[in-house]
């Protein structure tokens, strides 16, 4: 039997050292599904591991691509799945760890298969959200998968505002001419391992405090000089992420830099609590203290163990 110890929760809430610790504890490999910790060109507004947290434990998909590239979360499904049949064949355990949600149920669930779409295409509804912003987005699946639009509106409508997500919808509906909705819940891929999902959490005055002096840490580790170099692609899907985009705003003379530094500590405050929506939906999740012992944990996973 193989098993997959997934660890999930809000942005800094310790994953990293949990699952440091659990690599070394059970001699297996760390999976990253931090869709933001992929890019290279993106370290301190990201919180990608340290050098020395990177040499504690093997991971991978971290930093693996460019802000140039275009991935998705289906290609990030292969090749995360390709990996883990690697690993597997030398352990009976490997590490899954990240704040994405639809990425790990990506890896855990599988993920509805979509035809490939032209790369014009693609373009096109780049330039097109550059010009017209979110709302034309918007409008767009609005009137090309009305019910799908509908959806998210009562349900996730966070996602009506995430580009990157609304500009995948809209390129598989031209491309396709199709809704997008029509491509969901098809048969998911069967999986050959066993998920053992472990949830951090904190009270929430603790887990804003913590959210605060991670940015501020952040800043002081020059954050806004990596935003600086960033700045001429700031347009890129990649970009669009917070602790970039409100500084893009300092830069651009609309923010002073004390209110962009506020506004990326509400913003991931704000990200945080859409991450423990989303994984508070998986009743199979078992949650911990942020400060539980973890011996206490790896207790646990053994318990689990068949």
């Amino acid at each position: 039997m193989k098993y997959l110890i997934t660890i999930i929760g809000p942005t800094a809430i310790g994953k990293t050292a949990l699952s440091i610790a659990l690599a070394q504890y059970f001699k297996c490999e760390i999976i990253s599904c931090d869709s933001r910790q992929f890019f290279k060109e993106m370290t301190i507004g990201t919180a990608v591991p340290d050098t020395n947290e990177l040499q504690a434990a093997k991971h991978h998909f971290i930093q693996n691509i460019s802000i140039f590239e275009n991935y998705t979360v289906g290609d990030y499904e292969k090749e995360a799945i390709t990996k883990l049949n690697e690993l597997f064949k030398h352990s009976d355990y490997a590490i899954l760890i990240g704040g994405s949600g639809l990425y790990v149920d990506a890896v855990l669930k599988g993920f509805d298969e979509f035809p490939e779409i032209d790369a014009s295409i693609r373009e096109k509804v780049a330039q097109e959200y550059e010009q017209n912003g979110i709302t034309y987005l918007q409008e767009q699946l609005k009137k090309l998968d009305t019910s799908y639009y509908d959806k998210l509106t009562i349900e996730n409508p966070q996602t009506l505002l995430n580009p990157q997500r609304m500009m995948r919808f809209i390129e598989v509906c031209l491309g396709t001419e199709k809704p997008y909705s029509s491509f969901l819940n098809q048969k998911k891929n069967n999986r050959d391992f066993t998920p053992i999902l472990i949830g951090l959490e904190a009270d929430r005055p603790i887990l804003y405090d913590r959210i605060n002096q991670r940015v501020d840490v952040m800043i002081n580790n020059g954050l806004l000089e990596e935003a600086k170099y960033l700045y001429p692609n700031k347009a890129l899907n990649a970009l669009q992420t917070v602790g970039y985009r409100e500084l893009f705003s300092y830069l651009d003379g609309e923010f002073t830099l004390p209110f962009a530094i506020e506004e990326i500590k509400k913003n991931t405050r704000r990200f945080a609590k859409r991450q423990l929506t989303w994984f508070k939906r998986n009743e199979n999740t078992k949650w911990f203290d942020y400060l539980t012992p973890k011996n206490e944990i790896i207790n646990f996973i053994e318990k689990n163990i068949k």
